[in-house]
């Protein structure tokens, strides 16, 4: 299955707390941390809930 590269890029300081929230769930813990996620419709939500605040790149199966 193919995975999400999830890095985040902007300081959530002044949004929601819920995106906040978000950017912890996806397993991002300070700024410039990368994760890798499973593609799937969950894991799309929750980066289209932040996308102004995260960078995604898709990376093929491994």
């Amino acid at each position: 299955m193919a995975k999400l590269k999830i890095t985040w890029v902007k300081s959530d300081i002044g949004y929601a707390k819920d995106q906040g929230a978000t950017i912890k769930a996806l397993g991002l813990r300070r700024m410039n941390h990368t994760v890798l996620q499973e593609d799937n419709p969950t894991i799309r939500g929750m980066v289209h809930k932040v996308r102004h605040l995260v960078k995604v790149e898709e990376n093929a199966a491994e």
